[in-house]
């Protein structure tokens, strides 16, 4: 599997990988009948990926946060809908990196989690 982030690659994998497709409704023309009917006016189809990290280095996690520090970016990844790699444009939301611990003298931090939403 690859992935990477404006064309390089991550420099740690996940170890949480899991991707919604949402639909993205019209609210205005979106409705429902007196009988529960749908109308339904879809006006796209949308990727969020949410991520996971175990432990890993100090380094890795600030490459990591440096190469979604733009507000958009490009994240190349395998897309289960369309069963092949697709590149798209994400935004980024909070970024927890909740536990640091000091081990043979180099930083690592548990639990990095961050979700990609596609512009």
């Amino acid at each position: 599997m690859y992935m990477a982030i404006n064309g390089v690659e991550l420099p740690v994998y996940p170890s949480t990988f899991e991707v919604s497709v949402m639909d993205l409704d019209d609210a205005e023309s979106t409705t429902r009948t007196a009988d529960g009917t749908l109308s339904r006016d879809r006006i796209a189809t949308k990727r969020q990926i949410e991520l996971s990290w175990p432990a890993i280095t100090w380094d890795k996690l600030s490459v990591l946060l440096r190469s979604i520090q733009n507000p958009f970016f490009d994240f190349t990844y395998p897309d289960p809908e369309t069963g092949q790699m697709e590149t798209k444009t994400f935004y980024v939301g909070n970024r927890k990196s909740p536990l640091a611990f000091e081990r043979n003298g180099v930083y690592w931090w548990s639990g990095l989690q961050m979700t990609f939403t596609e512009q």
